[in-house]
């Protein structure tokens, strides 16, 4: 074995596991090692985000290039990679002490190369694609939402307590930056010839002009295969005893229960609206929308232009209060966050039936600010569970909550696609104040039972 600059702590023969690690214990401690882990571990996850929010960058053209679905058949393509999102992060959450974080997080990048090629290829052939396809696609999209509930445990291993609340907020957030990316450079990157690919034929817009709708898929194939060299070259593994009865113990404990209900809450809210934002506003205020119809007019929003800012600002939120979380606990900015998600997701209803085209910018501040208290709520619970549940309990409840908070996109897109927006939109708002209610009864309370 190898001693590293932390005395306690050493490699073993093959200089990829670390033997007496313990972040609780200075000399047992590396925190170059474990900042390298985290660098490496973010920028995977959130090239992760990016393929599974690919489909909701794509979907609103899909009928413009040729295919032909409903409004309930995109609904349901970008909520399928939600439902997936939350299967495999139930896989996914037994996977570090297992496999170890270094094959976690190689094995997992290059699984994103299947939905990546999967994009490039069925977009340039709408006239023969059947919507079974399409689904399977986005299905496969879901491995880069699922790998969260291994990697945030398994970043987990590599960091003290009183510095989680920062790694786990840092890799979180900037790992949902990926959402915001793809959302923001796809139709940059669908307007013009991407180097390298120009003989791919570009397609066709009902205006007659040339869209490149293969380009961002195949934009961020190299960076997977970086990420997976990276992860390989350099990651180590900490030896972890899985002990499965001990994973399954969570669920006897009730702040698993009530923190998976408030997850859901923050992160199922930041993503299932984040994969519909840009086909909400479509519905509503969008030039094929009966809004536009009944005023007659034809220069309204375009979703893709406004889909990125929501994520973009509740990832930057969730990244920059990991510290503030660290000072003050997470309680209290998971209850000031469900305050105001209620509170702006009952503003942005006021605005589903417009009569005028300014309306939209209410509505688009409403939800914007909804996206903000998001990023409040996120990084609240994840500095929350660490200190709530024993320490052979947290990684699990991490995963699990996790798991099931993916799924935001899978509910939000069928529930949409079942119901009135309207009723939509106000069920979110009760469903949010009873979520803040039991953050308050349980955590955020002066002598709350369970403080976090």
């Amino acid at each position: 074995m190898s001693k590293l600059s932390s005395p306690g702590t050493q490699l073993d023969s093959s200089g990829r596991i670390l033997h007496g690690w313990d972040p609780e214990d200075p000399e047992k401690w590396d925190k170059a090692i474990a900042w390298r882990t985290l660098t490496i571990t973010t920028a995977t996850m959130a090239v992760g985000f990016s393929a599974w929010y690919l489909v909701s960058a794509i979907a609103p053209l899909l009928n413009q290039i040729g295919f032909d679905l409903t409004d309930s058949q995109l609904y349901a393509l970008t909520a399928i990679s939600g439902l997936s999102a939350g299967l495999f992060r139930l896989v996914f959450m037994f996977l570090p002490p297992v496999i170890g974080t270094r094959k976690l997080v190689t094995f997992s990048a290059l699984l994103f190369l299947l939905p990546m090629l999967g994009w490039f290829s069925v977009v340039q052939r709408p006239e023969n694609t059947p919507f079974w396809e399409l689904l399977a696609i986005s299905f496969a999209s879901g491995f880069g939402g699922g790998v969260f509930a291994g990697f945030m445990p398994s970043t987990g291993y590599f960091f003290p307590k009183r510095l989680q609340g920062t790694a786990l907020g840092l890799q979180a957030g900037i790992g949902n930056f990926g959402i915001s990316f793809i959302q923001l450079v796809a139709p940059w990157l669908m307007g013009f010839t991407l180097l390298g690919i120009g003989f791919v034929a570009p397609q066709r817009l009902p205006d007659g002009s040339n869209v490149f709708v293969h380009n961002p898929a195949i934009f961020m194939a190299p960076w997977a295969i970086v990420c997976a060299l990276l992860a390989w070259t350099y990651l180590k593994d900490v030896p972890v005893k899985a002990n499965f009865r001990q994973q399954l113990s969570i669920f006897g404990n009730v702040n698993t229960w009530v923190m998976t209900v408030v997850y859901l809450m923050t992160f199922g809210a930041f993503a299932g609206f984040a994969a519909q934002f840009a086909l909400i506003i479509n519905q509503i205020y969008g030039s094929g929308s009966s809004f536009a119809e009944t005023i007659g007019v034809e220069n309204l929003p375009r979703g893709a232009a406004y889909a990125f800012l929501g994520p973009l600002i509740g990832a930057g939120v969730r990244a920059a209060w990991g510290p503030l979380c660290d000072k003050f606990g997470g309680a209290i900015w998971t209850f000031i966050g469900g305050i105001g998600m209620t509170i702006f997701t009952a503003v942005a209803a006021l605005f589903l039936n417009p009569t005028d085209p300014d309306q939209f910018w209410w509505f688009l501040g409403a939800m914007l600010l909804m996206f903000f208290f998001t990023g409040l709520g996120n990084a609240g619970t994840f500095k929350q569970m660490p200190m709530i549940f024993p320490k052979h309990q947290a990684g699990g409840v991490i995963g699990w909550t996790s798991a099931i908070g993916a799924f935001g996109p899978f509910v939000v897109g069928i529930l949409l696609s079942l119901m009135p927006i309207q009723a939509f939109f106000w069920g979110c708002v009760v469903f949010f104040a009873i979520c803040t209610v039991l953050t308050w009864i349980f955590y955020a309370r002066p002598k709350a039972p369970y403080p976090g």
